[in-house]
């Protein structure tokens, strides 16, 4: 007689996080806290561009040498890189699948329409969609040159920038894009405040202010670059 060596294995503790709508709601929130502090910083480097051609392409040197002589040139930038892409790919993956388990839970219509959502979180899903397909743009523009106007020049992204804001088409992508985020992050840091159990009726107020100087902030930052090229501050 065949003995049953099966065994009931139960799933670990990270699965079963992951597979709550809590501990998708929490990949979410830790996972947009650090493209948000990605996007804080890269905002502070690109406004570097104001300050001239040199101070420019020096800071983006430098960014290949952080580390160094301990970290290997370009080495840190690498490590960076990874961490944002494994952040990008949990927020998107978790986003995905909490739409779908929404749209599972609710397969009819509302027989009472809902109040109208605010125009950031009714433009999430969107604003997510426009906002990856601008960073394989932006990659493709100011990384590998791919689709950059003008003749891509290694090691001088001063002069990179300038060409793609010299062209309607680059302002209009970029200004898009900026404006998508605004609305994205302004919704995105009030939801993961709730998400991580921050947020309560005394600190909501002070919540949402964060979130709407930080959307304010990080687009008027961002926007400002096109805008200087356009108006010839940076040429």
């Amino acid at each position: 007689m065949a003995l049953d060596t099966r065994t009931d294995r139960r799933p670990s503790l990270a699965a079963t996080l992951w597979g709550s709508s809590v501990g998708k709601k929490t990949v979410m929130a830790v996972s947009g806290l650090i493209m948000l502090l990605y996007l804080v910083v890269h905002m502070i480097g690109n406004l570097k561009i104001f300050f001239g051609a040199a101070e420019f392409n020096h800071y983006a040197h430098w960014l290949r040498t952080v580390g160094e002589p301990f970290m290997h040139y370009g080495w840190t930038l690498w490590l960076v890189r990874v961490v944002l892409i494994a952040a990008v790919v949990a927020h998107a993956v978790s986003a995905y699948q909490l739409s779908r388990r929404d749209i599972r839970a609710r397969p009819g219509k509302y027989v009472h329409r809902k109040p109208r959502a605010s125009y950031a979180t009714r433009t999430m899903r969107w604003g997510g969609i426009i906002l990856g397909l601008f960073v394989v743009w932006h990659l493709l523009d100011l990384t590998t040159g791919t689709v950059h106007p003008g003749g891509f020049q290694e090691g001088h992204p001063y002069q990179n920038v300038a060409d793609t804001f010299s062209t309607w088409y680059g302002n209009v992508v970029y200004i898009v894009a900026m404006v998508a985020l605004g609305l994205h992050v302004r919704h995105g840091f009030w939801s993961a405040a709730q998400s991580l159990g921050v947020g309560s009726r005394s600190r909501d107020r002070l919540l949402k202010t964060t979130a709407n100087a930080l959307a304010l902030v990080l687009t008027v930052g961002f926007v400002s670059v096109p805008v200087a090229v356009m108006t010839g501050v940076v040429s």
